[in-house]
C-alpha cells in the first residue's frame, strides 16, 4: 500500500497529476491538482481492484482520513467523497455532519437527500477533524520554496493563531520551524 508520495509534478490533466518520484510517475486523482514543475507531497490513499490501481492524493493526513470515511459509506464514492472535499472545507464538513445538515450536504454534487442523510446516519460524531486555523497562502508558498515539505509545516504550525501581517506570520513560521 503507498501511502505517502513526494516528487516534482510532471504533468497535470485536471485533477489528475503526473508526480516524479525517482523516476517513477505516478498518477493521482488529487482534490484540486498541482502546478507542473513544483515539488509536491502527497498523503495517498491507495485502491486496489482486480483491473486497476488508482491513488489519490491529499494534502494532509486529515483530508485522506476524512475521504476513507466519506467512501467507506454505502453510496458514497471516491469521486463523490473527492467532490464533497472540493465543495466543503473539513470543518464545514465537520459541522454539518454534527448538526444533521443534510442541506448542506446537499450542495456537494452527486450527493442527493437520500445520500445526505446516510452520511449523516453513518458519521455524524465519528469525524474529528483538527483544523487550525489555516497558514496563509503567501506563508505557505514561501516556506514551501524554502523546500520545507508540507507534512514538516503541518506539524510544526499546525493550532497556531496567524497575525494578520503577512511577513509577521512568516517570521513567526520559520522561528516555530527553526526549534
Amino acid at each position: 500500500m503507498i501511502g505517502w508520495l513526494s516528487g516534482r509534478v510532471i504533468d497535470t490533466r485536471g485533477p489528475v497529476v503526473t508526480l516524479d518520484v525517482g523516476g517513477v510517475g505516478y498518477l493521482l486523482t488529487t482534490r484540486d491538482g498541482a502546478t507542473r514543475g513544483e515539488v509536491r507531497e502527497f498523503f495517498v490513499h491507495t485502491v486496489l481492484r482486480a483491473d486497476s490501481l488508482q491513488l489519490y492524493g491529499f494534502d494532509s493526513t486529515a483530508e485522506r482520513e476524512v475521504f476513507e470515511l466519506l467512501t467507506g459509506t454505502p453510496g458514497v464514492g471516491p469521486s463523490t467523497a473527492l467532490a464533497a472535499l472540493r465543495t466543503l472545507s473539513l470543518d464545514q464538513l465537520r459541522r454539518a455532519l454534527d448538526d444533521g445538515d443534510t442541506k448542506e450536504l446537499s450542495r456537494v454534487p452527486g450527493i442527493g437527500p437520500k445520500t445526505a442523510s446516510r452520511i449523516v446516519l453513518e458519521l455524524r460524531g465519528r469525524l474529528v477533524v483538527a483544523t487550525p486555523p489555516s497558514i496563509p497562502d503567501g506563508v505557505l508558498g514561501a516556506l514551501q520554496g524554502l523546500g520545507y515539505a508540507t507534512s514538516e509545516i503541518d506539524d510544526a504550525l499546525g493550532g497556531v493563531e496567524w497575525p494578520d501581517e503577512e511577513s509577521a506570520a512568516l517570521r513567526m513560521a520559520l522561528a516555530r520551524l527553526a526549534r
